[in-house]
């Protein structure tokens, strides 16, 4: 007997530039994590939840049968081969040949996702100076790279990010399959910016205008949100991880129970308008002194360390920042008992000094014998909002993280 269905199907990719689809080496995304499904499946999501389960197990294993889909996912044989059916119907999975035996029977055809036949286009937001893009593949490698100057904001800033998608969509020869946007500031899950600062955008419709220009899905998230998706699908994230980006500002994504928190109000780790200290700090864009992002964004941390005449006053900055980092983290830590932090950002001002003395601080500003074990770290991932809008994507159109 089947497994109950409903008949939705697997979005169209969309085409872009010429319809040769070059051929190259398959690519294993490997074992890597995968975001908790949330509640119960009800029977009239079990078809939707069962393609979704299957294009999964292909992402994180690579080829395998039919038979090995079965097992490996638990659904019926029947119910594998309808599904894988409807995948090759759509161009998303591709027979790869039989496997080598030497055995009695039939040699079993082993099928996987094509890798090669579709890209991702993403689009970071947040660097200082540039809107930087990337075509992608989807294993969130970076094969063709643009950027643009970052206008002042407002309409500007939202010409540049379309005309940087059209560049980048053009270089594909083969489907796209989405475009993923990480932009600072909070980002409602139907790719409004409700607030960006540091962009000028106020109740933005990013997500709508950008389809309806380029004619393609469209995902638009947070960056710090986008980045914690990265380092838990393509790093070593842990189950319940904060994430903090440092760049033109400071913000942060979290996973907690292996499942991203959002908020409802769509602003969790919005840490960078944390006041630490008596606000009486340096003037944020926000308006406010004092803000963590004031104190911690990089061209600031970067101007107050080169100006520091000796080593021990550059030292003197770095402890400092990484105090102001870990009074705003602390509750943070204590209140969803996570393991780890992991930060993005300049290596040459955040490793070292600063992430020991966040380290310290924070185990000193945590109940004893419980947070002792917590981890701070840099992450090892380079382009990690681009690597992150590339799993936005990948969820958004097939189900897959």
């Amino acid at each position: 007997m089947s497994d109950p269905a409903d008949s939705s199907r697997t979005p169209p990719v969309h085409a872009a530039g010429a319809s040769s689809w070059p051929a190259s080496d398959p690519h294993s995304f490997g074992s890597s994590g995968r975001l908790r499904t949330k509640g119960k499946v009800l029977p009239e999501h079990a078809r939707g939840h069962n393609r979704s389960l299957v294009l999964q197990t292909l992402y994180h294993e690579g080829e395998m049968s039919r038979a090995d889909l079965s097992r490996q996912t638990g659904l019926t044989r029947v119910t594998i081969s309808d599904l894988v059916a409807e995948f090759i119907a759509d161009g998303i999975v591709v027979e790869k040949g039989v496997r080598e035996s030497s055995g009695p029977g039939k040699p079993a055809i082993l099928v996987d996702m094509d890798r090669t036949g579709h890209r991702i286009v993403g689009i970071d937001l947040s660097l200082p100076g540039v809107f930087e893009g990337g075509l992608m593949s989807l294993d969130g490698e970076v094969i063709e790279r643009r950027e643009v100057p970052r206008p002042a904001g407002g309409d500007d800033a939202y010409e540049a990010v379309q005309a940087l998608a059209v560049e980048l969509a053009a270089l594909s020869t083969v489907p796209i399959l989405g475009v993923g946007v990480g932009a600072p500031g909070i980002v409602r899950p139907d790719g409004v910016v409700l607030s960006s600062p540091n962009l000028g955008w106020s109740e933005f419709p990013l997500e709508r205008k950008l389809a309806a220009a380029l004619d393609l899905p469209v995902t638009v998230r947070n960056d710090a949100n986008a980045a914690v998706l990265a380092e838990y699908t393509f790093g070593a994230a842990r189950s319940d991880t904060l994430f903090i980006k440092v760049g033109r500002g400071v913000g942060a994504g979290l996973i907690s129970g292996s499942q991203p928190l959002v908020g409802s109000r769509f602003a969790a780790g919005e840490i960078g308008h944390v006041v630490v200290g008596a606000g009486d700090g340096p003037l944020c864009v926000c308006g406010r002194h004092g803000c963590l992002e004031a104190w911690l964004n990089a061209a600031s941390l970067r101007e107050r360390v080169e100006a520091a005449d000796t080593d021990a006053a550059r030292e003197v900055v770095l402890r400092d920042a990484g105090e102001r980092l870990a009074v705003a983290v602390a509750p943070i830590v204590a209140a969803l008992d996570l393991s780890e932090i992991v930060l993005s950002g300049p290596a040459d001002l955040l490793d070292g000094t600063l992430i020991g003395t966040t380290r310290d601080v924070l185990r000193d500003r945590t109940l004893e014998g419980v947070f002792g074990d917590i981890d701070v770290r840099l992450t090892r991932q380079d382009d990690i909002v681009l690597r992150g809008a590339a799993v936005m994507v990948l969820s958004a159109q097939l189900g897959v993280s």
